[in-house]
């Protein structure tokens, strides 16, 4: 039996206890009441008191019972801890341990499961993994350890001491289950570990875990130093306060060799000039709701500060953020305060936002004001195709992917209909990351018309 399952057991007996002892209590005082009254003779009283006691116990039944429904243990469908309920006893573990490990284990194709096989089969694997992982680790000799479900394929187990005690036993468990299945239903698995050396605070520690889960099956991210989340969130604050930003800028050149814009690179500077870079800050600006004041700042300082010579520099711009209402109107100020000035907004966003017509209008307005519209990441996620095909933008951006020489070689059809599309509709492509002079030329030959990279020119400081 899981943990999860004694503790509900114990949570419901200790309910049902609570809720017996106030109804005996009551009907021994009403016993000892009569017994000293004249037993032969019952007065009024008593059946003031009987109804009293009715009405009390009822009310305090009910009380007790629509209070449990409150407090939910366990998942219904994987009998693991419920999410709230994890979350309390982990804080309370972590509180009381010196060093204590989560682990994260998530089914990354659940969504891939539920849609083929249906909801149900999908709860079947939940539960399937979970028993699984259960039986593994009590052949390690570890049980009546916490597991919760999170969220759709995603469970936080619970363990004390360090995540070095337990980082071999993860990789063993993401190795044997490549041959899980349930019923021809084949099951991936992939998992993350952290310890409160990183942070004590729950909350920082789960975020962790999905972070180095990403980074774990993107392997071209580099190793970075590891900061204190909550030291983190102050640097990043501090550095929008002040507007302590190190803005840096890469020209992109067109098939003549002449610079046509550049775009901007932007890393915050911390307490003590320590450099932040986007990947880092990006996911607590993102955490604190600060995405909107952020870009508009960099707008502005751009705006402000950068020598343009008849230059366009284009800035990365998170697509929720030139939605809001409040990014459209400051922009729009600063666009008529300097006008002067242009700029470029490059866009990306993994999800599908469905209301193109509202979001074509914003492109209209933004390009009205002299504002040029690209989509990243073309060739790579699903959304940069549908967003060249629906949206009225001026240049579609490459994934980084076919920076390379043998992968734009391999890929030489792909790129080649992609750039015919975008021509088509009157949109300009350009690729970055060129490093080669092979790639220089492989990339004019394919008539890519905006090239950008070492190769070209090196990024320069703008503002410092």
């Amino acid at each position: 039996m899981l943990l999860s399952q004694t503790k509900e057991r114990e949570y419901r007996f200790k309910l049902a206890l609570r809720m017996a002892l106030p109804i005996f209590a009551l009907i021994l005082a009403f016993i000892f009441h009569t017994l000293i009254s004249n037993y032969t003779t019952l007065e009024t009283s008593f059946y003031v008191e009987a109804v009293l006691l009715l009405l009390v116990s009822i009310y305090f039944i009910f009380f007790l019972i629509y209070k449990g429904f409150d407090v939910k243990i366990t998942d219904s469908v994987t009998k693991t801890f419920s999410r709230e309920y994890l979350y309390q006893f982990l804080q309370k573990e972590i509180k009381q341990k010196k060093e204590y490990t989560l682990i994260l284990i998530s089914i990354d194709n659940l969504n891939d499961i539920n849609t083929l096989y249906g909801l149900k089969n999908g709860d079947k694997v939940l539960k399937y993994v979970v028993d699984w992982i259960t039986e593994y680790l009590k052949k390690e000799g570890i049980e009546n350890f916490p597991i919760g479900h999170i969220k759709g394929g995603d469970f936080i187990i619970g363990l004390d001491g360090p995540k070095n005690k337990y980082s071999t036993l993860l990789e063993l468990i993401c190795l044997k289950s490549n041959d899980l299945n349930v019923d021809d239903i084949e099951i991936k698995i992939s998992g993350a570990i952290t310890d409160t050396s990183y942070s004590k605070d729950l909350n920082y520690l789960i975020e962790n875990l999905f972070d180095l889960q990403n980074k774990n099956k993107n392997m071209k991210y580099k190793e970075e130093e590891s900061i204190n989340p909550n030291e983190l969130e102050l640097l990043v604050i501090d550095a929008i306060e002040n507007k302590n930003l190190l803005i840096m800028s890469q020209a992109v050149y067109d098939n003549k060799n002449n610079v046509v814009f550049s775009e901007c690179y932007i890393k915050l500077k911390g307490q003590n000039n320590k450099i932040i870079h986007p990947k880092t800050y990006l996911k607590v600006i993102n955490k604190l709701g600060l995405g909107v004041s952020f870009y508009l700042m960099v707008l502005e300082e751009i705006l402000k500060n950068c020598q343009y010579r008849e230059n366009i520099y284009a800035i990365n711009v998170l697509p929720t953020s030139l939605r809001n209402d409040k990014f459209l109107s400051k922009t729009k100020e600063l666009l008529k305060e300097y006008s002067d000035k242009k700029i470029m907004f490059v866009l990306s966003e993994m999800q599908y936002y469905s209301y193109i017509s509202r979001y074509n209008s914003i492109i209209k307005l933004l390009k009205d004001l002299g504002v040029l519209i690209a989509i990243d990441r073309l060739g790579s996620i699903h959304t940069s195709f549908l967003y060249l095909r629906e949206l009225d933008i001026d240049i579609v951006r490459f994934d980084t992917y076919y920076s390379n020489k043998d992968k734009l070689l391999q890929n030489r059809n792909i790129i080649d209909g992609f750039t015919v599309m975008a021509h088509e509709k009157g949109v300009k492509t350009w690729i970055k990351n060129i490093e080669e002079k092979e790639v220089y030329t492989l990339a004019k030959e394919m008539k890519i018309d905006y090239l950008e990279g070492k190769y070209l020119s090196e990024i320069e400081t703008v503002v410092n």
